[in-house]
């Protein structure tokens, strides 16, 4: 891989993270892909889901499916306090801990505001609740709060409410690069976004019709991909995802892509896997191999539901998965040749 494929992998994901997109509130993202995608040449529109739909015309008959989500984790407003302060809790598979006390931002539906997530002063007694999060108690959201310094007047004016999205502020998700890896909130699932731009560049007269989807709300449900499947036919469908780095996995970090063979939802296709392992050969691509579990992708999920026959998963090695995340970034970038190779197979 390239120097060049690597810095642009960097600074594209650096650009998608910035742009906050909570489960369902994803406009904010959903202006840049349809303009990048557009300015690519490519027939592009957004469902009434909320999916960003990008068509690569081919020669033949038939239909392909590559999906990367574009919505990110984070919180949602419960209530709020006379004292401007909100409760929150989780929107997709968030936790408190992994944020740590520090900037957010809130996305009220007039203006985006500041607030500081918070657990509570450290210098305290048994007296205190906080006591028990040093000592015994895992932290959860019903422990924390996010702090405004706002009146509830300042709040609704804002279009603050229950129901508002909560995600990590703007200045704390700029990615760090660490040599050959990158490290960022929200990699999951904005570094798959970069992938799909990089094969909307690249493919050309694939062999049957050619759909990369900036999938909607898949952290709360695959809902997005579930509404695409059930609307349009497709032969095969791939997930781009994260793959956690984990002791009990037999998956190590570096530039080689994880293939999953079964995950929380079922088990993928193993004549499509076959097709990607193919694929991967003939690019010279190195790969792994995984069964996993506390995981689902829009593939899985639109599988299990029947809205495809075949599905598979193609992934890249992460840490801290749903947190800091950190992913080499070889192991994204071979995602793109592979992809391409498969996509221009004449056996597709």
């Amino acid at each position: 891989m390239t120097v060049e494929l690597y810095d642009w992998l960097f600074e594209t994901i650096e650009e998608l993270v910035l742009l906050h997109s909570p489960s369902g509130v994803e406009a904010e993202i959903d202006r840049v892909l349809l303009e990048k995608f557009q300015t690519l040449g490519v027939e592009t529109w957004q469902d009434a889901a909320g999916n960003i739909i990008a068509k690569i015309p081919g020669t033949g008959e038939g239909a392909v499916a590559i999906t990367g989500h574009k919505d990110e984790i984070g919180a949602i407003v419960k209530s709020f306090t006379p004292k401007g302060c909100l409760e929150i809790r989780r929107l997709g598979g968030s936790f408190p801990w992994i944020y740590g006390e520090g900037a957010v931002d809130i996305l009220g539906d007039i203006a985006t505001i500041p607030g500081i997530l918070s657990f509570g002063s450290r210098h305290v007694s048994h007296e205190s609740p906080q006591k028990a999060q040093q000592d015994s108690a895992p932290l959860r959201w019903e422990d924390v709060w996010v702090e405004t310094k706002c009146s509830n007047e300042e709040l609704e004016a804002a279009g603050v409410r229950p129901g508002t999205r909560v995600v990590v502020s703007k200045h704390r998700k700029h990615p760090l690069r660490l040599k050959d890896y990158i490290g960022s909130y929200t990699l999951d699932n904005k570094a798959s976004i970069a992938i799909l731009l990089a094969l909307a560049e690249r493919v050309k007269n694939p062999p049957v019709d050619v759909y990369l989807v900036a999938s909607a709300k898949e952290e709360v449900g695959a809902i997005g991909a579930l509404y695409f499947t059930q609307n349009q036919r497709l032969d095969a469908l791939i997930a781009l995802e994260i793959c956690p780095l984990s002791v009990e996995y037999p998956i190590d970090e570096g530039e080689a892509p994880v293939l999953l063979s079964q995950d929380g939802y079922g088990i993928y296709d193993e004549g499509l896997n076959r097709e990607l392992q193919s694929a991967a050969n003939w690019a010279n691509i190195p790969l792994q191999f995984a069964a996993i579990s506390g995981f689902g992708s829009d593939a899985s999920i639109a599988m299990k539901f029947g809205h495809v026959a075949r599905a598979a998963c193609l992934g890249f090695p992460t840490q801290n998965t749903h947190g800091y995340e950190i992913a080499h970034l070889g192991a994204i970038a071979n995602c793109i040749p592979l992809l391409q190779a498969y996509l221009t197979s004449p056996q597709l």
